[in-house]
């Protein structure tokens, strides 16, 4: 496998709300914005959009991508949870694509799905009120089933 180059800050950032920004400007175009999607890569010392040639370091606050909406098959430990991502992954949460929180450097905790590959979608605080909606009591604490899992919600002391 050939070494890739790897080049400097290009100015790539990917705001907390999921706009994607290149040199300060917010990237209009949102094929050019699902075709980046599709190259970005988490590594342990941070994002990059990788070709097979190259890779570049993106700015990321928070997770890249954010769930924008969900739906609901079946209920209990048979219910299916599938998100939709602001750049059209679909993904139902499972032990493959977990529910999880964030701790948050300003304090509370932000919910995400795992997408694929180590990276997530922060959920859309509409999309995390519906799911706040599904939570159910069991021995595990407070929570939701999706894909044949629990997912517990943290609960603070």
């Amino acid at each position: 496998m050939p070494k890739l180059n790897v080049c400097g800050d290009i100015g790539l950032k990917i705001a907390r709300d999921g706009t994607w920004y290149y040199e300060g400007s917010p990237i209009g175009r949102k094929p050019l914005v699902k075709l980046f999607s599709t190259v970005l890569r988490r590594e342990d010392d941070g994002f990059y959009l990788v070709t097979p040639v190259e890779k570049v370091p993106i700015e990321v606050e928070g997770e890249p991508f954010i769930a924008i909406s969900m739906t609901r098959d079946g209920e209990g430990p048979e219910q299916r949870l599938t998100f939709t991502t602001n750049v059209d992954d679909e993904v139902t949460a499972s032990p493959e694509h977990a529910i999880g929180f964030r701790a948050e450097p300003e304090g509370g905790r932000a919910p995400f799905v795992e997408v694929r590959d180590g990276l997530r979608a922060q959920l859309s605080r509409a999309v995390y009120y519906e799911l706040a909606e599904l939570t159910v009591e069991t021995d595990e604490g407070l929570g939701v089933w999706s894909g044949g899992a629990f997912f517990p919600f943290p609960m603070d002391e």
